[in-house]
C-alpha cells in the first residue's frame, strides 16, 4: 500500500488510532489474516484480549471482538482505505443490511483526541459508548487513555456502562 501524498508535515504528527475489530463468518481465520494485514498495513499493533459477542441487530452467529491500536501520521482516508481494502481481501461484502453475518468488519474509532468530522467520517465512532464489545476491550487495553469528546478515561466508562451492557465473554484466542 502507497503512502502517496503524505508530506513532511504529515508525517511528524503521529497520532494513536483505535480500530475495532469483529467476524462472525469464519470468525478465527479471518481476525488471524486482519491481525496479519494491519501489522503489514501499519506496523506494530497493540492488541486487546478477544471478546465473544452475541450479533447485534440480526439473527446470525455470535461475533469475536477486540481492538487494536495503531500509531500513525497517516490521514483518515488512507486509513479508512486501507481497512476497507483489508476487509475486502477477506471476502467482506457490503450490501444495504447493515447488520448482516460478515468475515470482517473494521472500524476507526479514534485519531488521536481529535474529535468532528475528519475527512468525511465522525469520530470518535459512537459504537464506542454504544457496544460493550467496543468499549470493553478498548478499556482492557487503554484503561487511562481518555475519551477525546468525553474527557473520560475508558475504564471509567467501562466501569460506569458495563452494568448496563450484555456481558463479554473471554475468547481463547492468540493473535
Amino acid at each position: 500500500m502507497s503512502d502517496a501524498g503524505i508530506g513532511p508535515a504529515a508525517a511528524s504528527a503521529s497520532h494513536r488510532c483505535w480500530i475495532s475489530l469483529g467476524s462472525n463468518i469464519d470468525r478465527e481465520a479471518s481476525l488471524r489474516g486482519a491481525v496479519a494485514d494491519l501489522r503489514r498495513a501499519f506496523g506494530d499493533l497493540v492488541l486487546s484480549p478477544v471478546y465473544e459477542s452475541a450479533a447485534v441487530g440480526a439473527s446470525a452467529p455470535p461475533y469475536l471482538n477486540l481492538v487494536a491500536g495503531i500509531e500513525t501520521a497517516l490521514p483518515v482516508v488512507t486509513i479508512v482505505t486501507r481497512l476497507r481494502a483489508i476487509e475486502q481481501a477477506h471476502g467482506r461484502l457490503r450490501g444495504p443490511d447493515r447488520f448482516a453475518a460478515r468475515t470482517l468488519d473494521l472500524d476507526l474509532l479514534t485519531y488521536g483526541d481529535q474529535a468532528g468530522v475528519i475527512d468525511g467520517l465522525h469520530l470518535p465512532r459512537d459504537e464506542i459508548l454504544a457496544y460493550p464489545f467496543v468499549l470493553g476491550p478498548l478499556a482492557d487495553v487503554a484503561p487511562a487513555e481518555r475519551h477525546p469528546q468525553l474527557g473520560r478515561s475508558y475504564r471509567s466508562l467501562w466501569q460506569e456502562r458495563c452494568a448496563q451492557m450484555a456481558p463479554l465473554v473471554p475468547y481463547p484466542l492468540v493473535l
